[in-house]
């Protein structure tokens, strides 16, 4: 995959939104998330911010979102990424993300 934007790695929990839907996120560190929101001008909408992500050996697009509870940006693990990188929710996951 093209990466065209700076990379943050960190270790986060994988949980479960308080949702209907069962989506699962894991939190960026508020550092990181301070950081991009430095790189990346303010948008309309969600505020979410395009990114290649990686656990392990899995990596896809996908997008992140504010977090105002978090006072961060989530990202969320499909379930087709949890089950290729063998991990589920309650897990601690290495994370790397690199913004498009």
């Amino acid at each position: 995959m093209s990466i065209s934007g700076p990379s943050f790695s960190f270790e986060g929990e994988l949980f479960e939104a308080d949702a209907e839907a069962a989506w699962v996120f894991v939190t960026l560190h508020r550092a990181d998330a301070e950081e991009i929101r430095d790189l990346v001008p303010r948008r309309p909408g969600f505020g979410s911010v395009k990114v290649v992500a990686r656990i392990g050996s899995v990596e896809w697009r996908t997008s992140i979102f504010p977090s105002k509870e978090a006072r961060s940006y989530v990202l969320p693990v499909k379930r087709s990424v949890r089950d290729s990188a063998k991990v589920d929710t309650g897990d601690v996951v290495r994370v790397t993300i690199s913004l498009v």
